[in-house]
């Protein structure tokens, strides 16, 4: 049996963003800068998208930059307000200890004055400590929806109202959201929203950052008139529409899926908490539907990782971005766990494609697989 179980890395296309895309691939092939009636059979065609990714997370077309995905609009974000910030002599950010680097890694090339809020065991920041940590030069707030390691599901309509009182820019890394729990951009006070499509069963390499009307959006690449003048570059109408139909058809079927989600998620956390010392990490009550996170004690994750592969199971240790290091999780690190432990770490992520039968294959491997690396392991001997 094959399991894939690293939906958080990314998802299988859905027939409908396949289906969607199908045509423009084939048909409606023209640019849509130009003006002849292919081009602007495509122009019409991008509109209907952004039109879509706009109405399902309560946002006007305008509002919706389409990008090749959510590293690049988390980037952008930043680097707008960093700009305006700098305008009105505001070098001032504040972020999380657990955000991805898309943002951590911008923040620090910022060179502004970067505030990361300390997270709880759960990895949850209190508007309180927002709240506290604004100053008078402050110029962006970024905090992540959900964290793409432990799925911890922030308080961000509250943190939201705290920036929206202080006339701060809100920006929110909503990647491993988007498509999985509800977003309204109004009713959250929320400024400006990185999303990609390839986490919600849309194509890989289009995204999008919601800004809202009110909020400066200074130009990110230059070479046309693209994306209202903003981001020069011909763009990519089939992954626009692709995206737009794997949102809408995310939406629409979201509380069933996240029912069905949920339901194997906690089978999958009582199952391999029966296993000896292993810890769930990130809130069990705040938490994306598909996200379970634990760790192992007495044992490396990449070993644990290969074994999985070699049944045919899909995991990860973490984000796929950081795949290639050696250091343990800057999220796990982060929620207090030592490096040891931290080491140790299993990310089984699923989807509404995933069964209750390959929930129990997964049940059938881990727990032989991790005693078998305990029985390898000099530190777990030694208890």
């Amino acid at each position: 049996m094959k399991v894939y179980a690293d939906n958080a890395a990314t998802t299988r296309m859905s027939d409908a963003a396949l289906n969607a895309m199908l045509p423009i691939l084939t048909d409606v092939y023209g640019n849509a800068s130009s003006i002849h009636g292919v081009g602007q059979e495509a122009l019409k065609a991008l509109d209907g998208a952004r039109s879509k990714i706009a109405a399902a997370i309560g946002a006007e077309p305008r509002e919706i930059y389409f990008t090749s995905g959510g590293t690049e609009s988390d980037n952008w974000a930043i680097a707008s307000a960093v700009t305006n910030g700098a305008k009105n002599g505001k070098r001032h950010i504040i972020s999380t200890a657990i955000e991805h680097h898309a943002v951590l890694h911008k923040l620090k090339a910022s060179g502004c004055d970067v505030t990361l809020l300390t997270v709880d065991s759960d990895g949850l920041v209190t508007p309180e400590q927002v709240k506290a940590a604004i100053r008078p030069d402050t110029c962006l707030v970024t905090v992540m929806y959900a964290n793409n390691e432990i799925g911890t599901i922030e308080p961000i309509t509250e943190i939201g109202a705290v920036c929206r009182e202080a006339g701060v820019p809100f920006h929110t890394d909503a990647v491993q959201a988007v498509g999985h729990v509800p977003v309204d951009v109004g009713a959250m006070n929320i400024d400006m929203l990185s999303l990609a499509a390839h986490k919600f069963h849309g194509p890989k390499g289009v995204g999008a950052l919601y800004c809202n009307k009110k909020v400066r959006l200074n130009i990110f690449q230059e070479g046309g008139s693209q994306e209202r003048g903003k981001r020069g570059g011909t763009e990519n109408v089939a992954g626009a529409v692709g995206m737009a139909a794997a949102l809408e058809r995310s939406v629409a079927d979201m509380d069933a899926n996240a029912a069905k989600v949920a339901a194997l998620r906690d089978r999958l956390i009582a199952g391999l908490t029966k296993i000896e010392s292993t810890r769930v990490n990130g809130s069990l009550t705040h938490r994306l539907p598909g996200n379970a996170n634990v760790c192992f004690e007495g044992i490396e994750g990449e070993s644990l990782l290969l074994m999985l592969d070699m049944q045919g199971i899909c995991a990860s240790s973490g984000s796929a971005c950081t795949s290639g290091s050696l250091d343990p999780s800057h999220v796990l690190l982060a929620i207090g766990l030592p490096h040891g432990i931290a080491h140790g770490s299993l990310r089984l992520t699923l989807s509404e494609y995933n069964s209750d039968a390959e929930v129990d294959y997964i049940l059938e491997h881990v727990a032989p697989i991790v005693e078998r690396l305990r029985m390898m392991s000099p530190v777990w001997q030694k208890k």
